[in-house]
């Protein structure tokens, strides 16, 4: 007996489902250069344009000549160095909670506080939209594990209602693929009324939501009793790599104690550490980015509506044109690109079937004169492909 793989692939070829690795041949920015050929680029995570902004570079590159390039060794062996040190207490402060934890990146942040957190015994609700690495976490924590109707806290109260042993509530702050933002005070009432803990994955809300850049946390005006756990991620709207959990005292030193993808990796290289807490201050003190951001999600969205495209209910830099059918995405994707544009065609299993789109996301480092030419290159597409879907 042997794998049939090739049988696998070609499936996924036929449903319009197999995905490329586009090879970037230049800095994160608006103007890149993918498989050789100049674009325009909508469609990164850098939602504040501090991936490649040159005081973060230095800030790296003078940690490198203070700190070495590698982490040497796991946080609890010889790899917890200065500079994750001072960054974990800024990103404490940030948050506004007494400690935080870095990991290496979001996936082992949501994988290591759920599966530390609960097990048999316990329970994980769960939106059903949640990002595949807190769902994966669920699964894998052993604790009874159920998922409740998207952003609906009716139906996560019914769900607490049958809840046994520790009881974890998780959901994204900003949904990844949609851009809506989580009912935090809905969600937190019904789990703070069942004895519940909620956990936020707020990777897509740091850096544009909030007065301050705080997230959604800050954007809804809640506490840390009301999201006792709550995690952010440093590779987008921060501009570097990494993640964090922050928190109590005794949550984060149960983290260390018991999240085993904490535990089993070696430290990030501190040289990043000392880039991010560049990007830190950048975040908190330039203002103008998280302003300029919102006037190009006004232009895009009012563009976009009076092209006539069916936008999702978004107000952040995530802005999704809902397609539908995988290969028509697919084209239109393409369609852009031969226009000197990138905009990536999300299909399922990232998306529900027959929801796949077009996952446009806004930077403050985009213009608005960058933002008007996507929208012209969108209308001159749907044009050309009216009559096919007529």
């Amino acid at each position: 007996m042997s794998f049939d793989l090739s049988a696998r692939l070609a499936v996924r070829r036929a449903d319009n489902l197999y995905r490329q690795r586009p090879l970037l041949e230049s800095p994160q920015g608006p103007q890149v250069v993918v498989d050789g050929q100049p674009l325009l680029a909508f469609c990164n995570n850098d939602y504040l344009g501090l991936a490649n902004h040159p005081q973060v570079i230095e800030a790296w590159q003078a940690g490198a000549s203070r700190w070495g390039v590698g982490g040497g060794a796991s946080h609890l062996v010889i790899g917890h160095s200065t500079p994750h040190h001072v960054l974990e207490e800024a990103l404490a402060e940030f948050t506004g909670r007494p400690r935080a934890l870095l990991f290496s990146n979001g996936y082992m942040a949501n994988m290591g506080a759920v599966t530390a957190l609960v097990g048999q015994g316990d329970t994980v609700l769960e939106d059903r939209l949640n990002h595949a690495s807190l769902l994966d976490a669920g699964l894998l924590s052993g604790a009874r594990f159920n998922r409740y109707l998207h952003n609906d806290a009716a139906s996560l109260a019914k769900r607490l209602e049958k809840a046994c042993g520790n009881t974890l509530v998780v959901t994204d702050g900003v949904f990844s693929m949609d851009g809506d933002l989580a009912d935090l005070p809905a969600l937190a009432r019904e789990a703070r009324a069942k004895g519940a803990w909620l956990m936020v994955d707020d990777a897509h809300g740091f850096g544009p939501l909030g007065a301050n850049g705080g997230g959604i946390v800050e954007h809804f005006g809640l506490s840390a009793d009301d999201v006792p756990v709550l995690v952010g991620t440093l590779g987008k709207a921060f501009g570097t790599s990494g993640a964090f959990v922050a928190g109590s005292e005794e949550l984060i030193e149960s983290l260390v104690q018991f999240a085993r993808p904490y535990i089993y990796t070696t430290s990030q290289p501190p040289a990043l550490a000392c880039a991010t807490l560049k990007s830190l201050e950048l975040l908190r003190t330039e203002h103008w980015r998280r302003e300029h951001l919102n006037t190009l999600i006004g232009q895009f969205r009012r563009g976009a509506e009076q092209i006539g495209l069916q936008l999702m209910d978004s107000f952040t830099p995530i802005q999704p044109i809902m397609v539908g059918d995988s290969g028509r995405a697919v084209r239109v994707s393409q369609m852009l690109r031969e226009r000197g544009l990138m905009v990536t065609a999300i299909r399922p299993p990232t998306v529900p079937a027959g929801s796949a789109r077009l996952r446009v996301t806004l930077s403050a480092a985009h213009t608005e004169a960058q933002v008007q030419l996507l929208l012209s290159a969108l209308e001159d597409c749907w044009r050309t492909l009216e009559p096919d879907h007529a």
